[in-house]
């Protein structure tokens, strides 16, 4: 596991099992943008997703960082808004970050992260 994932986990006092965690935490870390802004996202004292850092105005996320931080949100506890539909998370991926978004779900629903 790459540190900076590793570094969440243990911020968060993650339960290795935890899957849902792990997807988020994975999407945040592989993304520089995201990894940068992680506190905006997600409060490691209070151990919850901040869903209003998608409405923010002074957080300043483009089109795609939503879109990761919208699945990420989703993979955690199923997450719901007007832009969750796959069409509106993947149509504005590169190929990156489509990668990311399918390694993320991969990660959610069975798969380890040990790399």
């Amino acid at each position: 596991m790459p540190r900076t994932f590793k570094q969440l986990m243990f911020n968060d006092r993650t339960h290795p099992q935890d899957k849902e965690r792990q997807a988020l935490f994975c999407i945040i870390e592989s993304n520089n943008y995201l990894y940068n802004k992680r506190n905006h996202i997600y409060d490691f004292k209070e151990n919850w997703i901040n869903t209003e850092c998608l409405n923010n105005k002074n957080i300043d996320f483009c089109t795609s960082s939503k879109a990761l931080i919208r699945l990420g949100f989703n993979l955690y506890n199923g997450y719901k808004d007007e832009y969750i539909l796959p069409r509106d998370i993947l149509y504005c991926l590169d190929e990156d970050n489509y990668n990311l978004a399918i390694f993320g779900a991969d990660i959610r629903f069975g798969m380890d992260y040990e790399n």
